[in-house]
Formats: C-alpha cells, structure tokens, sequence
C-alpha cells in the first residue's frame, strides 16, 4: 500500500511554507498525501482561508474545529483541548502513516499531542528554533520531543534539537520553507501588485505585521500605539497592514490596525490575509518589513529589503544583517526607521545573505518522508550530546 502522509495546517502562513511541499507529495504517485485543516483556515473572522487551499488544487480531507470567539487564555486553552478531541477523531478515521506539522502554534501542538497517544509518527519542520517572547518557545520544543523526524532551516538549529536529546540520524537541514517559495514562485510585477491590492505604492513603502507577544500581559495595545506613532511621523510612506493572528490579545491590535487605516485611509490599507503569493511580491516592493513575524526574518533578507524587529517575540532567532532590533517604544521604533533609510544601512543591504538558505527544502524532505523506514521509529532513544551515549527513554 501506498505511505499516507497527512500534512496539518492550521494558518495562512503556515500553510504558505508548506505548500510546495505538499504539492511535491501530491505529484508522487508513489505517495497518498492528506490534508488536515484547522484553526483560523476555518474562521470566517481570519477569512475561511480553507477554500484558498482548495482553489489551488489540493483535497481536504478533514476539517478540525476548534476556535472560540475568545483571545484569552482561557479561551486559547479550551480552544487546544477541543482541538485534541477533534484530532483523535480525525487520525482515526484516516490513518495515516505519518503526520507532518510545522512550527510552534497552539493549534499543532494539540495535533502532535493526539498523534503521539494514537501512535502515529509525527515529522516536525523548524524545530530548534527560538522565541523567547512567545508561549511558542515552549511549544515548538514540546512538539521537538513528541517527534520522530524534524526538518530545520539552519545548522544552529540542528544542533538545538540535538540538545533537546534527538538522535541525529533523524535531523535534516535543508534549509527554510520560506526562501524555497520564493525561489520557486512567479511573483507579481509592480503593477500587477497595485491592482490586485487596489493600493498604489508612494516613494517610501513599509509592510507591517505586528503580532502579541504572547509571554506578556496586556502589552498589545500600548505596544501597538507607540509603533503608530512612530510611522505617523514618516512622510511619502505608504503603509500595508497585515493583522496577526488568533493568538491571546490579538484582537486589540486588529481593533487598533481597523482604526489607524480608517484615520489614514489616503496612505495605509489593510488584509486579514495577503495570501503568500501578494505577500511575498509585496516584499519585492517595499523598503521593509516592520513589526516582529518571523518572516521578516526568515523571507525578507532574501529580497535584500531591512526589517525593524521590534520587541522580544522573536528573540533568540539568527537574524541577518538586514535586521535591525529595536524596543517597543515610540523613540526606539523611530531611530530605527532613521538607521532604516540612512546611506550606510541602504549600502549594506546590497550584501545580504540570508542565513536560511536558497531553496530546495520541499523535494528534499518529501523523499525523506517517502523512503525513511517507520517500521520501529516510535520507539527513541535520548541522544546525550555530551557523552556520545543514547539512554532508552
């Protein structure tokens, strides 16, 4: 019988790093590819993005319920405790041979947590990754030791999840999902991208996404009002908003992004989702990304555009030199944007590399989720990096 490799995808993003390598199962004949969906693909606040996967060819086979009209904690944990129930379901009805997760979101941690008790081997892509500021630190290890396999973007990565105990023989770098869309994409030109945004660019362009940062209490909406402030004082710049996530107190910034465009209709718009393709021929467009999402880490450098990380969010994560740290506050976020656009910092960006390669991870990590044998890959041993010796766990 053919391998069942069940992909799970529960956001926008996520989904976008994910979908050329769904696509690669999906061309195998060799291979049966399933698809789980869950979390803000089904929420018609975060625009029901289920039926983008659908459009662009591929077959859901399951879909998990899971959200509550609540960005608590309270709210976001009953939310992972139904999402587990549904995942039980789902796994049992069609028993894959593998599950493929990615990242470090509430949402996949409840998938890992019902794959590990139905024994089903779980592949994880971007583990030994780091965000101090976010409950997805936490997360993304958990998912690390649930694991079987893992997939990460650089050897700094690699080597954290040789930390975490995992025996290397498991351990794949091929590089970052991200870049490998990129490479493999036809992107917008200029004028297409003003028109499908119905927005047109200015001299100065800024793409902002500005998320909670979730290991702090009620930061969002002073945080989000000093980086307002901020880019109320840049003239000639036009700026597209992109709203965050279902993560505790995002909505308070969605509030706070709805208000700002409508204030300052002539120069900002708004999306609750770009979709990748928009979002990533915009970075071909403007001068920065602006706000602390991972992809100004991990996809911008490779545009040779900066990025102003703000906060601690995405602490702990390598940085290329086109990133440039800052607090959040109003005088820091400003300094940053001057260092932005200053001669020197423009210069520098011509050399940048991104440090999480130049494509290929998709192929990659399809054939090693076709070929690596699964007969006894439940059972591991904890790989103790000091002393060269594996202890049973």
């Amino acid at each position: 019988m053919k391998r069942k490799i069940c992909i799970i995808t529960g956001t926008r993003a996520e989904y976008g790093l994910l979908y050329w390598l769904m696509k690669e199962i999906q061309s195998d004949t060799e291979i049966d590819l399933q698809v789980i969906v869950t979390g803000m693909h089904l929420s018609p606040e975060f625009g029901l993005t289920w039926k983008q996967i659908e459009n662009e060819g591929f077959s859901i086979h399951k879909k998990v319920e899971m959200l509550l009209s609540s960005d608590t904690p309270v709210g976001i944990a009953k939310s992972m405790g139904i999402a587990m129930i549904g995942f039980a379901d789902a796994f049992k009805e069609l028993r894959p041979d593998i599950i493929v997760v990615l990242g470090d979101r509430f949402e996949i941690f409840s998938a890992a947590s019902a794959a590990m008790v139905a024994k089903i081997p779980i592949a994880h892509i971007n583990g030994g990754e780091s965000t101090e500021g976010a409950i997805d630190e936490a997360i993304r290890h958990s998912i690390t030791k649930m694991s079987h396999l893992h997939f990460t973007a650089t050897e700094e990565y690699s080597n954290r999840v040789i930390q975490l105990g995992e025996a290397q023989e498991r351990i794949f770098n091929f590089g970052g999902l991200g870049v490998d869309y990129i490479k493999r994409s036809k992107l917008l030109s200029r004028d297409e991208f003003e028109k499908s945004i119905k927005f047109n660019l200015n001299k100065k362009n800024l793409l902002i996404t500005f998320h909670p940062v979730t290991l702090e209490s009620d930061t969002s909406g002073e945080q989000f009002h000093n980086l307002s402030d901020a880019l109320d004082e840049l003239k000639d710049t036009h700026l597209i908003f992109t709203k965050p996530n279902a993560d505790t107190y995002s909505r308070v910034i969605i509030e706070m992004i709805d208000e700002y465009v409508k204030k300052h209709s002539e120069k900002a718009i708004a999306f609750i989702s770009l979709g990748q393709i928009r979002y990533l021929s915009a970075l071909q467009y403007v001068d920065a990304v602006v706000g602390n999402s991972s992809s100004g880490l991990a996809e911008a450098p490779t545009f040779k555009i900066g990025t102003i990380n703000i906060g601690d969010r995405q602490k702990g994560r390598m940085k290329a030199a086109s990133i440039i740290d800052c607090e959040p506050t109003r005088i820091s976020i400003c300094y940053a944007l001057q260092k932005l656009y200053s001669e020197e910092f423009q210069n520098r960006l011509r050399t940048v590399e991104n440090p999480y390669g130049n494509g290929g991870a998709s192929s990659k990590i399809k054939n090693v989720l076709k070929t690596f044998p699964l007969d006894s890959i439940l059972k591991k041993h904890f790989y103790d990096f000091d002393f060269g010796k594996k202890y049973e766990n």
